[in-house]
């Protein structure tokens, strides 16, 4: 019989202790979950000399601003990686021609 007891008694034991690790992992989290939503609500932080987020995310070309076009047809022109089109054609028209 004591055998019997004793199995009965481990088997409570593990139940105890898998009880207790399943509820410390749900208190993980729970205080992870805390944490990471107080830390959304605060308000973001402002760097110095970093550009304003409002204004950078209204900025808009304007329908005759034709610059503007010309950059998003040539973007790697734009970032400065390669020459643009549109001042070779420019300083060509000024040039008389040759024939």
């Amino acid at each position: 019989m004591k055998s019997g007891s004793q199995d009965s008694q481990q088997a409570m034991q593990r139940v105890r202790v898998g009880m207790t690790g399943l509820a410390m992992v749900l208190v993980l989290i729970g205080l992870a979950s805390a944490i990471f939503s107080s830390a959304n609500r605060d308000d973001p932080v402002e760097a110095i000399g970093a550009p304003n987020a409002m204004v950078v995310a209204n900025m808009t070309g304007e329908p005759g601003n034709t610059s503007t076009a010309k950059g998003k047809d040539e973007p790697l022109a734009e970032l400065g990686v390669a020459p643009s089109t549109s001042s070779t054609d420019a300083a060509s028209e000024g040039q008389p021609s040759q024939n």
